[in-house]
């Protein structure tokens, strides 16, 4: 490999990644996630399922999920991380803390890696749903809520792998579902 086309490599690499944050000075993309941050409240408000303090089932991520795909995951992350402080606060609902901030961004940052600019493929919403659930839902939030409430990891991990397990699925075909809808509306949008 030559010396330029480590340079070339380099540069591809570093447009793949950060590339998508120059669409934030774009009024079509900061509107769309002026929409899709509305949207996320409003499901948010009513379309989540508690059980418990520890298991909430909600669908107020597919607006997440839908700039993760549209705008990449740095655009995701900053979105993701606005989001779920705004959420918070319109909700009032439990203390405030950053690691869950945190772990939005993280979640983000992780679907915006296997699904932006991308085909929409069954596998790849699949990877990116194990790899959110298993590092932010089960590894990260379990640990920031036994900092919160200094509840034993042990007691409240096997619930939170059930509910994980059991929303793997379920979450894939909607996402899957709802991505192949965007995809296709997504040319309307972005090519006119």
């Amino acid at each position: 490999m030559s010396k330029n086309q480590s340079v070339t490599g380099k540069e591809n690499f570093f447009k793949r990644t950060f590339g998508s944050l120059t669409q934030l000075k774009e009024t079509k993309v900061l509107t769309i996630c002026g929409l899709m941050g509305a949207l996320a409240i409003i499901l948010g408000q009513v379309a989540t399922i508690k059980f418990g303090q520890y298991v909430r089932i909600g669908f107020s991520g597919l607006p997440n999920q839908i700039v993760d795909y549209l705008f990449g995951p740095w655009i995701g992350a900053i979105f993701g991380g606005t989001m779920d402080v705004v959420k918070w606060f319109i909700s009032g609902d439990g203390d405030f803390f950053p690691g869950f901030t945190l772990t939005a961004m993280i979640g983000a940052f992780l679907y915006g890696i296997f699904i932006y600019n991308k085909p929409v493929k069954l596998w790849r919403v699949i990877c990116a749903q194990i790899s959110v659930k298993i590092v932010c839902n089960i590894i990260l939030n379990t640990l920031w809520l036994n900092m919160l409430y200094g509840k034993a990891i042990a007691a409240i991990l096997p619930a939170r792998i059930a509910s994980n397990a059991v929303m793997l699925p379920i979450d894939t075909f909607i996402m899957f579902v709802m991505l192949q809808v965007v995809c296709k509306v997504k040319k309307n949008i972005f090519d006119t």
